[in-house]
């Protein structure tokens, strides 16, 4: 009823003596709180309340169907429960007859217990009798054993192994009987065991002389291939039946794996396996003699080719006549091919291991990585087709041959650093000789250093290639740093040169010569290094153990510093005239010129000897230096103009020096010879008041020249009054522009003798 009591839960007509279950009073709460709020909610407005009896039915039916689903529910699981007890009565009375036959069981099995025990006398009796049978039947093999082991001796001394073998294995046959029925009675007497066993002791010994000559057999299988085949086949035939017996034993004892009964001595004997160890063994002891006395310098070479052809031709014999005398499962090929590919490891890691000089490791290197994958070697058609040789994997490992190759650019680059030490004694002994250097076709000067140290480079990148690209890299590479070195040391050695020639320069009347075939010998270096860097691949960062070489740089320092000496020289040469410039006798005379252009032109003639572009260079430095000499001469205020004629003489004397030098070079943008007109006008100019114009085209020229310039030059005029000086001064010091891009300094070169400070009384302040 859905109007039930809602303000309790509990049924009022329940029996009190009945025990009502916690979850059923709960659940019945539940449902009345459900109701109550479901009521609440539908009759919550009067109109609806004229629904009432056709909700009421409809909860009737709804009720009805959840009695009756309940009814069918309960009523299956009893059917279940008696099911159950049925089953359960059924093995009781089961369980009652088991009882009941057990008991029956245990007194019968006391009843046999008293009867067996009348049958003790008569088992002993039955072992006895086994024993005696055994020992019976056994005596004529017991005293044939002596007989037997003295004959099958004497076949194995004859090496008639197959025979050997045969009686062999009937002897432990025998051997095996007499041990079996003693394991067979039981647990045999431990004294007993071993006087068998040491009956037949002379079996053993048997066994260890028959496997020294198989092994003998074996280790001379390549020479027995040749001559007669006939032991080598015996031997695999023994090996095989021993394998058999192995086989079979451990089958059987397999199958019987709760027999007490052990494997006989020695087994299993494992012959096959032995057999591939002393092949490896016998090739294994080719390389045990080999020392690095018996293979120094081009020994080891010989040692290399000398293994190629041996292994080649074993692996001949093997494949053509051994591989026919075993069965086609053991693939005698791939396993001699196989254990000659772990003893050349062995090998070649000892050979690695060796003092070796660059010659040795090259060797090593080209036979590891090109000789042994040819088709000389492993590359060999019959080989291939019989196995992949990637499958034995590299000779020698990559972490070794990164080492053998590091030995080898440490040994190669030693040898090249003491060879550029011989080259430069060599040529520092030339700069000494009392004769012009040589010529080559083009008659340029030269020595013998760069085509040393060129050939030198090449020859070593050369024979890295052979081995590989990368191996090439390094060697250029070292080769770079060594010439680096190298000619850091050789400009060292030019300075010293040059230092001894100024100490007494009639010492060596071919100094300049010399200076010379050295900027020659530069370039030449040079466009060797330039093809050099060419040949190298890109090699990423990191990849060499030293920084990156510099030989251009290098290069051209020592060129800049021959370069520098030569213009030493003619400055010393040209420095007495020097002296003279500016003289009253340069200005009546004019003699002057003409010898420092006689002293040019012979330094000049000499420069023809220098190749391009050094050539140039040394003409442009040769004119760069006499107009610098020749304006620091000017600033020495040596002449002082007295009036217009002499500053007009001045300006001509100039301007003919100047026509004098252009001749001589011959050049048509004679660039530093351009100043001495414009000086000579600067000189010779009529009015001071355009001075200032003409200053200022002369900075706009020449941006790097100073007011302490200026000042010496309106000195020289004689003539300037004091208020143009300052307004000339002012404007340059005002409108000095920035030196341009690629702007040469002249100027800066050439120093201004310090102003001498006016006489001052002392009584008088300085300005």
């Amino acid at each position: 009823d859905i109007y039930g009591n809602p303000s309790g839960c509990h049924n009022q007509n329940a029996l009190p003596s009945m025990e009502v279950w916690p979850e059923l009073e709960r659940a019945e709460c539940l449902a009345r709180g459900a109701a109550l709020k479901w009521a609440s909610g539908v009759f919550s407005h009067p109109e609806q309340l004229e629904r009432l009896s056709q909700y009421r039915k409809r909860e009737s039916q709804r009720t009805e169907s959840i009695h009756s689903r309940l009814k069918s529910m309960v009523q299956s699981y009893l059917e279940g429960v008696g099911w159950g007890l049925e089953q359960l009565r059924e093995a009781r009375v089961e369980l009652k007859e088991v009882s009941r036959s057990l008991a029956e069981v245990r007194l019968e099995t006391t009843r046999n217990a008293e009867r067996v025990a009348g049958l003790v006398p008569l088992r002993e009796v039955s072992v006895n009798h086994r024993q005696l049978l055994a020992a019976t039947s056994n005596l004529p093999h017991l005293y044939a054993v002596r007989g037997a082991v003295l004959e099958t001796e004497r076949l194995v001394e004859s090496r008639r192994l197959l025979e050997a073998h045969a009686r062999l294995m009937e002897l432990e046959r025998w051997q095996d009987e007499v041990l079996w029925q003693l394991y067979g009675a039981g647990p045999p007497d431990p004294c007993d065991e071993e006087l068998v066993r040491e009956y037949f002791s002379g079996v053993g010994r048997l066994v260890d002389a028959l496997a020294k000559e198989l092994w003998a057999v074996v280790g001379s299988g390549l020479t027995l291939a040749r001559q007669n085949p006939t032991p080598f086949v015996s031997v695999v035939r023994i090996v095989e039946r021993e394998e058999a017996l192995d086989r079979a034993l451990l089958e059987e004892r397999g199958e019987a794996a709760g027999s007490s009964r052990p494997l006989p001595s020695g087994r299993p004997r494992c012959w096959r396996k032995r057999f591939f160890q002393v092949m490896e063994e016998s090739i294994s002891s080719r390389f045990r003699s080999v020392s690095y006395l018996h293979t120094r310098g081009p020994g080891l070479a010989g040692h290399l080719s000398a293994l190629q052809h041996s292994i080649m031709g074993d692996l001949a014999t093997v494949q053509h006549l051994l591989e026919h005398c075993v069965p086609p499962h053991y693939r005698l090929a791939r396993a001699y091919l196989r254990a000659c590919h772990r003893c050349l490891q062995a090998h070649l890691a000892q050979v690695s291991s060796w003092e070796l000089e660059s010659g040795e490791i090259f060797a090593v290197l080209n036979w590891v990585l090109h000789v042994y994958r040819s088709p000389e070697m492993m590359g060999h058609s019959d080989l291939v087709s019989e196995f992949d040789p990637e499958e034995l994997g590299p000779l020698i490992s990559q972490e070794a041959l990164e080492q053998l190759q590091n030995k080898y650019v440490q040994s190669v680059r030693s040898s090249v650093s003491e060879w550029m030490h011989k080259a430069l004694e060599v040529e520092l002994t030339d700069w000494q000789r009392d004769q012009e250097p040589d010529t080559d076709h083009e008659g340029f000067y030269q020595t013998s250093l760069p085509t040393i140290i060129t050939q030198m480079l090449q020859e070593n990148a050369r024979v890295a290639l052979m081995i590989s690209d990368s191996l090439r890299d390094r060697i250029i590479q070292m080769g770079l740093y060594e010439l680096e070195s190298f000619l850091n040391r050789f400009r060292e050695a030019l300075m010293e040169f040059g230092k001894e020639h100024r100490r007494d320069r009639s010492n060596n009347r071919f100094y300049l010569h010399y200076l010379m075939a050295s900027i020659c010998n530069c370039i030449v270096l040079k466009s060797s290094t330039e093809s050099l860097q060419e040949q190298r691949s890109s090699c990423p960062a990191g990849r060499f153990p030293w920084t990156p070489p510099g030989p251009l740089a290098a290069l051209d320092r020592v060129v800049k510093k021959a370069c520098r000496l030569v213009m030493d020289e003619l400055l010393l040469d040209l420095q007495p005239l020097l002296l003279r410039l500016m003289s009253g006798s340069w200005l009546a005379h004019g003699e002057i010129t003409p010898l420092l252009c006689g002293v040019l032109e012979q330094h000049c003639e000499l420069y023809t000897r220098v190749r391009p572009p050094c050539r140039q260079r040394l003409q442009e430095e040769c004119q760069w230096l006499i107009v610098v000499e020749y304006v620091q001469a000017l600033m020495q205020k040596r002449l002082v103009c007295k009036g217009v004629a002499e500053r007009v003489q001045v300006g001509q004397r100039i301007t003919q020096d100047a026509q004098l030098l252009r001749d001589l070079f011959q050049v048509a943008g004679f660039t530093p010879g351009a100043l001495l007109p414009v000086l000579a006008e600067f000189i010779q100019l009529k009015d001071p008041n355009m001075l200032t114009l003409e200053v200022s085209g002369l900075a706009s020229k020449y941006p790097d020249i100073s007011t302490e310039h200026v000042s010496v030059l309106l000195d020289i005029r004689g003539d300037v009054p004091r208020d143009v000086r300052v307004a000339v001064l002012d404007m340059l010091e005002q409108s000095a522009p920035p030196l341009p891009p690629g702007y040469r300094a002249l100027f800066s070169d050439i120093p201004v003798p310090p102003r001498s400070m006016p006489f001052c009384l002392p009584t008088a302040k300085c300005a």
